[in-house]
């Protein structure tokens, strides 16, 4: 009975360390509210954890690729999504697209909308680390894949940032206001 028990107790203390290594990435921000509810974040164009498809890339059209997320909870007055790789061969994760201020009642986000006059009314794109504001695909040096995550925050405030911010202003701005958050993680290699 004793060694069951001290079985038990080591699978409850590693459950939360194995459900947040599942895809070998964080799941949780640590500007969340404490338990901040997961959002289901998708595309039509790749699923969880497969190959990006080479016209969202710099090798091809580089256009954002559609995504859609569910599980929004109550409260929410509005979304701000980062993409970034952190294999990357540099200290910080390489940022491809920075958005935010997405309106509340959005639920996707069409393929090709970045840089756009569809973007939704009021959101704002940053700047991402090719120097550009909006989208720029993922473009690894040769080699094995490099993992990519979109990454969603559903925020209980807009926030009062100019077109062409950071990924840091953006995660500064968020510290403390996320609602819920979700990803979706693709990968791609050249």
């Amino acid at each position: 009975m004793r060694n069951m028990r001290s079985g038990i107790l080591v699978a409850w203390a590693l459950a939360p360390f194995v459900v947040g290594c599942q895809d070998a990435s964080p799941r949780t921000s640590p500007h969340a509210k404490q338990g901040a509810p997961i959002m289901q974040v998708t595309s039509s164009a790749f699923k969880q954890e497969a190959m990006i498809p080479k016209q969202y890339t710099g090798e091809g059209k580089d256009v954002s690729p559609p995504l859609a997320w569910s599980g929004v909870p109550a409260g929410v007055m509005s979304f701000a999504l980062i993409c970034d790789d952190p294999d990357a061969p540099r200290k910080d994760p390489w940022v491809h697209w920075v958005i935010f201020n997405l309106p509340a009642d959005t639920k996707e986000l069409a393929e090709g909308i970045s840089g756009t006059s569809r973007l939704p009314a009021g959101a704002k794109e940053g700047k991402n680390d090719f120097g550009k504001i909006g989208y720029g695909g993922p473009m690894p040096p040769p080699g094995k894949p490099h993992r990519y995550y979109f990454k969603l925050y559903a925020l209980d405030r807009m926030l009062d940032l100019k077109e062409g911010s950071t990924k840091r202003q953006v995660e500064e701005a968020i510290e403390d206001h996320i609602l819920a958050e979700g990803q979706l993680m693709g990968r791609y290699a050249r």
